[in-house]
């Protein structure tokens, strides 16, 4: 009688196979991140901005002009421009994957894509924060270190409040390139959108305002656009005749509004495409 072969047994590895978490998740959008030379551009350009023109401004200054503006006014102008480098980073944390199409090695290791997009969110909007704030920081310290004097005038704690709170909206704006890269998939497109959100309503809000029947409507724009929010969080005085301006709660209200409808749109687009 002939014996019957052995079957082969199923392979086991001895090695520990962990359940994939969110942390999984972050810790590899975190590689990728600080591994792709866009990250170090843009973030190298935002510190620059910020902090060059923030000590250039801080030092052609005297103490009595921090009389009627805070300490970190001197931030925006450089974050201003910085807010760019921001949005630009937002769009190409999801939007160079699609082009070099790791997109789809990354959703067949982890099939999880909310998952993968929440790490995303997570990694990126903690990286642009902590960037900004630090910027920010820096050149409001050294303002009220070269400018303290009493010809500066009294200087409260809540300025700084307005700062960080700066530094949150250009965040959010990030966060808002981010989703937007996510449903476009196409980096030039995607930072055009960007753009033209950014720099389109003073230009608009400045056309409707001259129509009476829309004037109200032009007024709401020009107090309410990108430029004149940052402005205000930073304790810039407004001015002109577009009556009284929007507290600053409303200005941060209305971004996270705009940035969470973008974002929701995202997940679902990311959960509806193949890549």
């Amino acid at each position: 009688m002939t014996p019957t072969p052995e079957r082969p047994r199923s392979y086991s590895s001895p090695l520990p196979t962990p359940r994939p978490h969110l942390g999984h998740a972050v810790a590899s959008e975190w590689t990728k991140l600080i591994s792709i030379r866009s990250t170090m551009w843009t973030l190298g350009s935002l510190v620059l901005t910020v902090v060059g023109i923030g000590l250039l401004f801080v030092s052609q200054t005297s103490d009595e002009d921090y009389e009627g503006i805070t300490f970190t006014t001197p931030a925006l102008f450089g974050l201003l421009v910085g807010e760019i480098a921001v949005m630009v980073l937002g769009v190409l944390t999801i939007t160079s994957e699609h082009g070099t199409g790791l997109a789809r090695t990354t959703f067949t290791a982890a099939p999880d894509r909310y998952r993968v997009l929440t790490a995303k969110y997570l990694v990126f909007s903690a990286t642009a924060l902590v960037t900004t704030m630090l910027s920010v920081f820096v050149v409001g310290i050294a303002a009220s270190l070269a400018h303290d004097g009493a010809a500066a005038g009294t200087h409260a704690a809540h300025e700084w409040l307005g700062a960080l709170c700066g530094c949150l909206y250009v965040t959010l704006l990030g966060v808002l390139a981010l989703a937007i890269g996510a449903l476009v998939r196409h980096s030039a497109g995607a930072i055009s959108v960007m753009l033209g959100l950014v720099t389109l309503p003073p230009v608009i809000g400045a056309m409707l305002i001259s129509w009476e029947a829309v004037a109200p409507f032009g007024r709401a724009i020009l107090q309410r656009n990108v430029p004149v929010a940052l402005s205000q969080l930073f304790g810039m005085k407004e001015g002109g005749d577009l009556g009284a301006a929007p507290s600053n709660l409303s200005q941060l209200v209305l971004i996270v509004l705009v940035t969470g409808g973008a974002v929701a749109a995202s997940y679902l687009s990311v959960g509806r495409r193949d890549v």
